[in-house]
């Protein structure tokens, strides 16, 4: 299928993207539990086996670390992430390993995980025999794997996770069943497209979670103590951030890179992040810009050997 055939799928129907490249990280141990609840954003207390969340490790100061899913499956914590950054995510929390009994893996290597989404993606589950939860980042086993809902704008889908033999089994079922095989490009441009951010591009060191809205589903601001906290508590109580995360499309006269500048009158209020650059697919982008242009709004956005005009729009709400 060309790239085009490929966006169509995936928004009218359903397809499915090898996302094998996510970082991976297990977590064990007797104390794996409350080590991580006392760490990161979201409260575990509620989470059970075949329960999950999106949560953020941040950094001392409130900026990001990394933003991941954390997997209860039996006793053992699954974490998975953006791509490159499951080192990092590692690293991170081995750092704060101290006197606690447990073990924090960088298993990225080994794991492989799939993508299916689409207005049909959730009845696409059963051509892995399994019965999709309906409780976001809630999972099933699949063999050695598990299938987890994915929430997802317009439209929940799910992923497979799990020992990179046993996603590839799932890909031969779902290809069997009808399901297109899509590629990492169509995904991307599907991620833009919707406004799903990504590590490495829409989020980096830099990264406060409200200018990203991550604090929706990904903070608790009624747990207990953990790192990074008073920053986020601080904005979410007394104040709000100096840019926020956006959509732009109705982009026209060309196709903005990343860096490329967005402009409001004759100022410069932000910066595209992540854009869809293939020529036979419609354009759209993610940019950071200032709390004071309220979608939706018209802008210009300026680069290096070109310009077109955009509208800024607000990212869809997390369900």
């Amino acid at each position: 299928m060309s790239l085009r055939d490929e966006l169509d799928a995936l928004r009218t129907t359903a397809g499915v993207a090898d996302t094998s490249e996510r970082g991976a990280v297990l977590v064990t141990g007797p104390d794996a539990w409350s080590y991580l609840q006392s760490l990161v954003s979201a409260d575990l207390d509620t989470v059970g086996d075949g329960q999950g969340v999106h949560s953020l490790l941040l950094t001392p100061q409130g900026k990001l670390d990394v933003d991941f899913r954390l997997l209860r499956v039996g006793d053992e914590v699954w974490l998975d992430c953006d791509p490159g950054f499951g080192e990092q995510l590692a690293t991170s929390l081995n750092r704060f390993r101290i006197r606690v009994k447990c073990d924090v893996t960088d298993r990225t290597a080994e794991w492989g995980s799939l993508a299916v989404r689409g207005p049909n993606a959730v009845d696409a589950a059963s051509a892995l025999d399994v019965e999709l939860p309906a409780a976001p980042h809630a999972h099933v086993p699949f063999e050695d794997a598990v299938v987890v809902r994915a929430p997802w704008p317009g439209g929940d889908g799910f992923d497979v996770v799990g020992p990179a033999a046993t996603v590839a089994k799932a890909a031969s079922l779902l290809s069997a069943a009808g399901v297109p095989v899509c590629s990492t490009e169509a995904y991307e441009a599907l991620r833009i497209e919707v406004g799903v951010p990504r590590q490495g591009y829409d989020l980096d060191e830099k990264t406060i979670p409200q200018e990203a809205f991550l604090e929706l589903d990904a903070v608790s601001f009624s747990k207990g103590c953990f790192l990074g906290q008073e920053l986020v508590c601080r904005i979410d109580t007394r104040g709000r951030v100096n840019r926020y995360l956006r959509r732009l499309t109705a982009i026209e006269d060309g196709r903005p890179p990343r860096g490329a500048e967005i402009v409001s009158g004759d100022k410069v209020v932000g910066t595209v992040t992540s854009s869809v650059d293939a020529a036979d697919v419609p354009a759209a982008a993610l940019g950071y810009v200032r709390h004071e242009v309220d979608p939706p709004a018209e802008v210009e956005l300026r680069w290096d050997g070109g310009a077109g005009q955009a509208v800024v729009e607000a990212l869809p709400t997390p369900a």
